[in-house]
């Protein structure tokens, strides 16, 4: 009975949709790092530290506008797709709409790139590497991820995902091997990504059936005002999460910025574990908390421990490898990189922390709060790194990025209290 269990046993795991886009997911995650620790000591002995801190900055400016592109679709697209997945012609309108916003909004970022670079004159150490990197946003504009998450097909895009992020490496070895050729770095991760996409989407209308239609302006504006609330929320924190770099411009050298930059990245990295681990978890949990209270705390309680001890361990081998790891991607022993390393290392486990909060604001829909607590966590961490900045310089970030993980787990934790109140008691009772 047994022997013929496992195997059936296995086989529906392995078939599992859910199951098989996390891994789909989780593989675009890891080709996204392994391909980011590999570019760092290329971009370091082909441009130099200050030109890749430069070319970090314009990528971190890029991306903050990808938040303005993005608008909450990665959030409410996914589940539209699968609520019409059978009706090809709301497919087509969905699809459409969902494009034809996205590029709308990579134009208005790209016009306030060119307003902010020609007519006020900001970002004068990095203007034609900011100006060249634009493509970003139109990469981001035509990428298809959240349909075929969606379509529960998420293997040909994870592959394509990778293409892409290959074509940008050789990109970088034919092209890139003096500091003046830095403009054409986030120029050349642009045009991989912006190719690879249009062929996806190719790919959606020849062998989907997806047709593509001419958005009315009053179906683009109806569905950017429905995404408005979790824009706001994407935007707060991705700059609570991201912002440091742009905020220690202000006030350092470009060399500092890169090698605070090369410590940040590493760190940032690892800050992924606690939101895989909740992306990994969120739909069982939801289920869970339907139908069996007691097992969901159970579940709640083991995948926190487990995902805290995990956290520190990777915190504390980040601390004693930081000398180790830097000399690794920069060839060269930066000192200030590995005081900045160190400080960071703690992020990931800071941010473990909160992963009960935010799995009960998830899986109780209540994006409300989400919606509180990203924004008031923006606002300390802005007031705090400006502070901190101003006075201790990149070491102060650090530290101002190490209390908002702090402070975001205190706002959580209050705002649980006062609206989840007999959740939380149920689990409280259980330690």
């Amino acid at each position: 009975m047994i022997e013929r269990l496992n195997p059936y046993s296995f086989n529906n795991l392995i078939r599992n949709k859910s199951l098989q886009n996390f891994i789909f997911l989780a593989t675009i995650q890891a080709s996204n790092v392994v391909i980011s620790l590999i570019t760092i000591p290329l971009l370091i002995q082909s441009i130099g530290v200050d030109q890749f801190g430069l070319v970090n900055l314009a990528l971190s400016v890029i991306v903050l506008c990808n938040i303005l592109v993005g608008f909450g679709y990665n959030l409410s697209a996914p589940r539209e797709v699968a609520i019409n997945h059978q009706n090809k012609e709301a497919l087509s309108h969905l699809v459409s709409n969902i494009i034809g916003s996205k590029v709308l909004m990579a134009f208005f970022a790209t016009l306030g790139i060119g307003v902010a670079i020609f007519g006020l004159g900001m970002f004068k150490e990095y203007q034609w590497i900011l100006l060249f990197s634009v493509l970003l946003l139109f990469s981001e504009a035509t990428l298809p991820l959240w349909f075929f998450q969606g379509m529960e097909k998420m293997k040909l895009i994870s592959i394509a995902n990778i293409f892409s992020k290959l074509l940008f490496l050789m990109g970088l070895v034919l092209f890139i091997h003096s500091p003046e050729q830095a403009k054409w770095v986030n120029f050349i991760m642009g045009g991989a990504g912006l190719g690879i996409n249009m062929l996806l989407l190719l790919y959606i209308h020849y062998q989907l059936n997806i047709k593509f239609y001419k958005p009315k302006f009053i179906q683009l504006f109806t569905s950017l005002h429905e995404n408005g609330l979790l824009f706001l929320s994407n935007l707060a924190s991705h700059i609570s999460i991201n912002g440091g770099l742009i905020i220690l411009s202000f006030f350092s050298t470009a060399e500092i910025l890169g090698m605070f930059s090369l410590a940040e990245r590493i760190s940032m990295v690892l800050r992924i574990f606690p939101s895989l681990v909740i992306q990994a978890i969120y739909p069982n949990a939801s289920r869970l908390l339907q139908s069996d209270l007691p097992q969901f705390i159970r579940f709640i309680k083991k995948v926190y421990g487990i995902s805290l001890l995990l956290g520190l361990l990777g915190s504390l081998t980040t601390f004693t490898l930081a000398p180790f790891i830097i000399q690794v991607l920069s060839k060269s022993e930066l000192e200030e990189s590995v005081v900045f390393m160190k400080v960071l290392a703690f992020l990931p486990f800071l941010a473990c922390l909160n992963i009960a909060n935010v799995i009960i604001f998830l899986v109780k829909d209540q994006k409300n709060l989400m919606f509180k607590s990203s924004w008031l966590m923006f606002i300390y961490m802005i007031s705090a790194s400006l502070i901190l900045t101003s006075q201790f310089g990149a070491l102060g970030l650090c530290y101002a990025l190490l209390s908002t993980e702090v402070i975001v787990l205190l706002i959580s934790t209050v705002l649980n209290w006062i609206y989840n109140k007999p959740l939380v008691l149920s689990i409280a009772r259980t330690f």
